[in-house]
């Protein structure tokens, strides 16, 4: 007899009795812990009343599966148990919470579901009990964070993504032009929701986080705007900061390659199966550019660590003028390249991709990667990293202009863009 035939000589009730046992079990257990951590004993229940929850909902399901009549009975005498218990500790020890409640009667719902449902669904639901019971004090660490507009700011992206994208039409709004509501609005939802999460990222995951992770989270948002900002702070920086600042700058421009690379998926996967290897290239060597500039003449300036910046983009990305600025960009890049192809072809479309570089190429790239153009694949990789690099250009002009001429911050920066722009320049040989 091998191992399966031995399972299923054993009686399902007895597997169901055990799976409950050991749930309630490990659910009581957490509340045992729950208790001491608080240092009192004036709590309902502890590992082995909520075992024996478990077991009395557990028997009474299974004298009657059907109608369970006498399970819902036992759930109500429960509930009565339950209600004195919390007036009791309402009135004496003036305690108002119910998660050991609704956990007690959760332990009691485990029988059905072990009994009817498939076992990923039970285990999801008592770990899930187990880990919203232990993190109490991570959750009340994490609402402190909130301000008064972040769960407006939830709202929006909700409303954003769910209500205002289903609702567009995917029609052309003038023919021949490969425009409709639904891809604007597509395009603004992706550019959104990765700006969103950066935003997330430095508020909750990093809020105290140093100069060079402000730099690689801020160019998932913007590295032009990242790159502003940074040669600001820069400019009335310690000298022993400069050199980090010029990291963090760097740092922005590698996650910009990831980004873009990001859009290229969503949008065109032909197009991304043609750029990935470039683009992992020029993410690697921005992250080696860093890596070196960071350990740079190191002992000669003691590179300091700062434990909070003001480097982040501070323009929240769910606010509506700024989606709908987006959405216009988008508009007019998407007219302005039709027509620059039609009348211009190529040699039009290179140019165009050199006069964005001074802008927010994203609208443009966006319009590129949704295709509709009477271009091949190669042409549009071309202008997408031609635009590309006249960004990276204008980011030396930035730093230079922001700075206030910093020469130890514009002159790391021209020398690691420099060699990124050549490298990039090289690539476009090879596509």
């Amino acid at each position: 007899m091998n191992m399966q035939d031995y399972i299923d000589t054993i009686p399902q009730n007895l597997i169901d009795f055990f799976l409950v046992t050991v749930f309630s079990l490990l659910i009581g257990l957490s509340q045992r812990k729950i208790h001491l951590q608080v240092g009192s004993t004036k709590f309902f229940g502890s590992d082995r009343t909520f075992t024996l929850i478990g077991i009395l909902g557990f028997i009474l399901y299974i004298l009657e599966p059907y109608s369970m009549r006498l399970y819902v009975g036992g759930g109500l005498l429960l509930g009565i148990l339950l209600c004195v218990n919390y007036g009791f500790k309402l009135y004496h020890f003036k305690r108002y919470g119910i998660t050991t409640i609704v956990t007690a009667f959760l332990t009691y719902s485990l029988a059905p579901l072990v009994s009817t449902q498939p076992m990923w669904l039970t285990l999801l639901v008592v770990v899930t009990i187990l880990l919203i019971t232990e993190m109490k004090e991570t959750f009340i660490s994490f609402a402190k964070k909130f301000n008064n507009d972040e769960f407006t700011n939830l709202a929006k992206f909700i409303l954003i993504i769910g209500i205002v994208l289903p609702m567009l039409p995917d029609t052309p709004i003038i023919e021949g032009v490969s425009l409709t509501p639904y891809r604007i609005w597509l395009a603004t939802v992706v550019i959104t929701t990765i700006s969103y999460v950066s935003y997330l990222l430095h508020k909750f995951v990093f809020p105290k986080s140093g100069i060079i992770l402000s730099g690689i989270l801020g160019g998932i948002y913007s590295s032009t705007a990242t790159v502003i900002i940074l040669a600001k702070k820069c400019k009335t920086a310690p000298e022993g900061q400069v050199q980090e600042y010029a990291v963090a700058a760097i740092a922005a421009i590698s996650t910009m390659y990831l980004r873009v690379l990001i859009l290229v998926s969503i949008f065109n996967q032909e197009l991304f199966a043609k750029l990935a290897v470039f683009f992992l290239i020029m993410t690697a060597v921005c992250i080696a550019i860093a890596t070196f500039l960071y350990f740079y003449k190191r002992g000669k300036h003691e590179v300091a660590v700062a434990q909070e910046t003001d480097t982040k983009i501070e323009e929240n990305p769910l606010e509506f003028r700024v989606a709908l600025l987006f959405a216009v960009l988008f508009v007019i890049f998407t007219f302005v390249t039709k027509y620059t192809i039609e009348y211009f072809g190529t040699q039009g479309l290179s140019i165009l991709s050199i006069v964005v570089g001074v802008t927010d190429i994203t609208p443009f790239l966006l319009t590129l990667f949704e295709g509709g153009y009477d271009v091949s694949n190669t042409a549009i990789g071309l202008a997408t990293f031609t635009a590309i690099i006249s960004s990276n250009v204008s980011k030396v002009f930035f730093g230079i202009a922001f700075s206030g001429n910093r020469k130890s911050f514009t002159r790391l920066l021209l020398i690691a863009l420099g060699f990124i722009v050549a490298l990039n320049i090289m690539l476009l040989f090879f596509m």
